[in-house]
């Protein structure tokens, strides 16, 4: 049978005719969608920035269900939800988003660490720690260490805490070597809390081993040492705080005289203290001090003397207690110093505070500078409320 090639041009108009018709169809559906879900999303977005966070959600849902494959919507919507204290909900979301089978790696291990967020934000400590564990050898191993540290943290897990910074720091991602001395302290506590004094002894020799020049475990040193009546030790250790943390030695100045009396060495701690003093006068420098004064006449000197460089109220409490342990009444120039720290600590309460915002001013207004609201200031100064 020969073929009529009449069948041949007949066939070819029509057949790109239904061709074309079915494209201009498909494109026409996807572009519908496309506009959709674009819309949907940026009316989500503007409700979001205007503090509209239930309307926002709805809108976000709306460009889900338009284009489930589109995984931006999904994070978006995941996080308010978070914000929210929605935990359960982004909980779901994130692990709707690990389900698929489609997702590039990258997306999910994004995935992972957004539900590992969920998990933590909602107290859910094992399951969030088992979730940031999952993250290692991925882009979010720093970002997961760091919140596992945290968490740590927060159970008093020191061990763990010890092991995670210490892997964060060998990877660089900074210096831990505070917090490590700070874990191997709290160690030491608990160690001695329930008397096991071995075991105290060994984590504070970590921890001036993990930051040799930190504070803490020198004035644990020291105190551990005074504890046990080795006090010319405990001023050795103390003498070394004062060299390497001078600020932070005033922490363990009241015990330092102490333990300098009981060690009879007052002359020396008495030289050493004055010099302190001298750089940065401080009231537990100046409790230290008045440890080591020979008499009430030195004590009394030496609270003037500070009262004149610093208008402390707690230093004008004890001038007055002496003056009356002494049974003598204060003279002029201890009345004046007195009455300098008084005004001192009186005129940040001689304002009005406002009753609704807390705005607080030295002038009396009938309207709030602070909330703009009318009569919400108490007519008397914050010392009388």
């Amino acid at each position: 049978m020969e073929f009529d090639f009449q069948w041949l041009l007949l066939g070819l108009p029509l057949a790109f005719g239904l061709g074309w018709l079915a494209s201009r169809l498909d494109l026409r559906q996807w572009r519908r969608e496309q506009q959709s879900s674009p819309k949907a999303y940026f009316k989500g977005l503007n409700l979001l920035l205007n503090e509209q966070q239930d309307k926002a959600i709805d809108a976000f849902i709306e460009a889900v269900q338009h284009d489930p494959d589109t995984s931006d919507l999904h994070f978006a919507l995941g996080n308010l939800f978070r914000r929210r204290g929605e935990y359960e909900r982004a909980v779901r979301v994130h692990e709707h988003l690990l389900g698929r089978g489609d997702l590039p790696r990258a997306e999910r291990e994004r995935a992972q660490y957004a539900l590992a967020q969920d998990f933590l934000k909602a107290g859910l400590f094992d399951r969030a720690e088992a979730a940031y564990r999952s993250l290692e050898s991925t882009a979010f191993a720093t970002e997961a260490r760091l919140a596992l540290l945290t968490l740590y943290e927060r159970s008093r897990d020191w061990p763990a805490a010890i092991e995670t910074a210490t892997r964060l720091e060998a990877t660089g991602a900074g210096s831990f070597a505070q917090r490590i001395a700070h874990y191997h302290c709290e160690l030491a506590q608990e160690a001695e809390a329930r008397g096991d004094t071995d075991a105290a002894e060994q984590a504070l020799t970590r921890a001036r081993q993990a930051a040799p020049q930190a504070a803490r475990p020198i004035v644990m040193i020291g105190e551990r040492l005074a504890r046990q009546g080795r006090h010319d030790e405990a001023l050795a250790a103390w003498a070394e705080l004062m060299a390497v943390q001078p600020a932070a030695f005033g922490l363990v100045a009241p015990s330092y005289a102490i333990s300098a009396r009981a060690a009879g060495l007052v002359d020396e701690a008495r030289t050493r203290l004055e010099s302190l003093y001298a750089q940065a006068p401080s009231a537990e420098l100046l409790k230290a001090r008045l440890e080591l004064a020979s008499d009430g006449i030195e004590r009394r000197r030496l609270l003037v003397e500070h009262l004149e460089r610093l208008a402390s109220i707690t230093a004008a409490a004890s001038l007055v207690d002496e003056s009356l342990r002494q049974d003598s009444v204060l003279e002029r120039a201890e009345l004046l110093s007195v009455q300098k720290a008084i005004a001192a600590a009186a005129r940040p309460l001689q304002r009005y505070r406002c009753a609704a915002c807390g705005f607080e001013a030295q002038h009396y207004f009938w309207q709030c500078p602070g909330c703009q609201g009318w009569d919400s200031y108490p007519p008397r100064h914050i010392d009388e409320l």
